[in-house]
């Protein structure tokens, strides 16, 4: 399993299915792959028993053998984030300054989406809302957001949330919002994080 994980871009696909399962083409297209690589590094985690195959019709399904895949995950990240200034430094090369960005917290958005004070967008592509979301969450991707604008209220604040903490969607989001006019801070992590700790989601199209 560890050798499995020990390529760059299994760890992006391990990432990926963490937001839902995907046919071969889709996990391609996402991490910028041929379709042949992806299959082998498919194949590859699933000989290590940390990725199961569906099969609807002629097309083939991967997603994650289970939840522990996902905390074996965020684990190896969790101990990477906290003992390699070398990722920190990467990070922050990748993300840019999030100095301005307001992080809400899971807790904090639980209560404050009881008591209907905020508008949750999911702002990941359509078919990984589809695939499980945040229950109570507007599907907006990203590369739609400028055009829906006028669809969103300028009196509740919104908070925007993507795939996890490494995640540029909604920091981008976040600023879109704001130069707009809009009150907007992003989820400090990202769904699966939120699915992780026992919160309520929805699975199906917007």
């Amino acid at each position: 399993m560890a050798g499995a994980l020990g390529s760059g871009r299994r760890a992006e696909i391990v990432d990926l299915l963490a937001q839902g399962e995907r046919p071969v083409e889709q996990v391609a297209e996402q991490i910028g792959q041929s379709v042949a690589n992806t299959s082998h590094h498919l194949r590859t985690l699933a000989r290590a028993g940390l990725v199961r195959t569906r099969r609807d019709g002629t097309r083939i399904y991967y997603a994650l053998a289970g939840e522990r895949v996902q905390e074996l995950w965020a684990a190896v990240r969790a101990v990477a984030e906290q003992h390699s200034a070398g990722l920190d430094r990467l990070a922050r090369a990748y993300l840019g300054d999030r100095s301005e960005l307001e992080a809400v917290d899971r807790a904090t958005l639980v209560e404050r989406m009881r008591r209907g004070e905020v508008l949750v967008l999911d702002v990941r592509p359509a078919a990984e809302y589809a695939a499980g979301h945040i229950a109570g969450a507007r599907s907006v991707p990203l590369t739609e957001l400028r055009r829906r604008l006028r669809t969103l209220p300028d009196d509740t604040e919104i908070v925007a949330y993507c795939r996890g903490p490494y995640c540029v969607y909604a920091d981008e989001a976040v600023r879109e919002l704001r130069e707009h006019g809009l009150r907007a801070a992003r989820l400090e992590d990202g769904f699966p994080e939120w699915k992780r700790h026992g919160l309520p989601v929805a699975v199906g199209a917007a």
